[in-house]
């Protein structure tokens, strides 16, 4: 008698040994509360030293206030969330003042109660190839500059820019002292998380926002790339890890852009991760931007990655010498397309949604700026009033949160 009491004691163990390990398992795959308990629908930010090109002059900060201000007027509006623009060449530029602001954002954050993603961003490639572009340090062209030379075009499909971007997912990039790009990469991920992990606010980080794909061959490279970031940063932290959709977005293009190819970017770590893409328009808007955001959903459900739509407006392109290029004049929003888009990400199950953007420079795009900075005063556009409006019709139980 004794033995069966002993046998059903060792199997009660072991069946709440499994219970326990499949739920942490579900707590570890979905990471922080937050992601469970409301969606998080917010902006994207521009920061002001985490912001500067490297090899050019600097550009003008923000009014002392802007932090403050911003995270105010975004908590008024409904919002809980942020995504912060940050650039490695930033960092390398003035590393001190970078982290400086950092530490100032993540304060403003906790303070306000907003979650934030601090998103690696890059456009462009690099300041290094020219001066649009900000993105990756010159301690990576320096050494190369024979091979990459300065101010030789860094948009994806340029000559220098293609060949860069191969040459980085095959691991052949190193610096003057001979480290390769992925280790120095994931080194000054490693700085940024050591300084932010403890805040509260910090919901997590995107990886590389919009990497370049020059070929068919480098989706698995780039997911290669990711696993060995979210490898190393796993070490220091447990929060949400993003890695981002490519550029340039062809549907009928020669890199194959397919959902299979896109799921193939994917870390192979599954905890606690999402996948980004950008929606610059109403998904049931016309034939190109339902195919564009069902390609992408298609790809979400093959990793079991959810979608987090770092940034979204709504734009018209018109073609110019045979290329789509982005049309100022004719792009812009209006209350009932805000809405209709929030509700559109909603009604596909999009938990985490941040608009284009917060920025104290002015923006060529009306549309692409939430506020103006007047003399030092940040004042509100009309695009803030439709986004506050559209919060509180498509997200009534977010609203009544603040």
């Amino acid at each position: 008698m004794s033995s069966l009491r002993h046998s059903k004691s060792i199997l009660f163990g072991l069946t709440f040994v499994l219970i326990m390990s499949m739920t942490f398992g579900v707590i570890a795959a979905f990471g922080q509360s937050s992601s469970l308990d409301s969606p998080l629908v917010g902006v994207v930010m521009k920061g002001g030293v985490t912001d500067q090109k490297q090899v050019r002059n600097d550009t003008s900060l923000p009014p002392a206030n802007y932090f403050d201000e911003s995270f105010k007027l975004i908590k008024d509006a409904g919002l809980n969330h942020v995504r912060l623009l940050l650039y490695w060449e930033s960092y390398e530029k003035n590393p001190q003042a970078f982290m400086n602001e950092l530490e100032k954002v993540a304060n403003l954050a906790d303070k306000y109660g907003i979650k934030v993603i601090y998103d690696n961003h890059q456009w462009h490639t690099s300041s290094w190839l020219e001066k649009r572009g900000t993105g990756f340090p010159a301690s990576l062209f320096e050494n190369n500059s024979q091979k990459y030379p300065k101010d030789s075009g860094g948009k994806e499909g340029q000559p220098v820019a293609k060949l860069w971007w191969s040459d980085f997912w095959d691991g052949s990039i190193k610096d003057a002292q001979g480290k390769d790009a992925w280790t120095s990469f994931a080194d000054f991920w490693k700085k940024v998380v050591t300084k932010l992990d403890g805040h509260p606010s910090t919901f997590g980080y995107e990886i590389l926002s919009e990497p370049h794909v020059e070929s068919s061959d480098q989706w698995e490279k780039i997911g290669n790339f990711n696993s060995f970031v979210t490898d190393e940063l796993r070490s220091l932290t447990n929060k949400t890890i993003i890695y981002s959709m490519n550029v340039p977005v062809d549907l009928k293009g020669p890199i194959q852009l397919t959902p299979e190819n896109l799921a193939k970017m994917a870390p192979t770590n599954k905890e606690n991760v999402m996948f980004k893409i950008s929606v610059y328009g109403n998904p049931d808007r016309d034939q190109y931007q339902k195919q564009r955001f069902d390609l992408f959903k298609k790809a979400s459900e093959l990793t079991g990655d959810p979608l987090y739509v770092g940034e979204w407006n709504n734009v018209v392109r018109t073609q110019v010498n045979g290329v789509f290029q982005l049309d100022p004049a004719k792009s812009g929003l209006d209350q009932q397309t805000t809405d209709a888009m929030l509700q559109a990400f909603k009604d596909n199950n999009i938990t985490a949604s941040a608009f284009w953007k917060w920025d104290y420079q002015d923006a060529d795009t009306p549309s692409f700026n939430l506020i103006l900075n007047q003399n030092g005063t940040i004042t509100p556009t009309q695009y803030y009033t439709y986004l506050k409006n559209s919060v509180a019709k498509v997200y009534p139980d977010l609203n009544a949160q603040k």
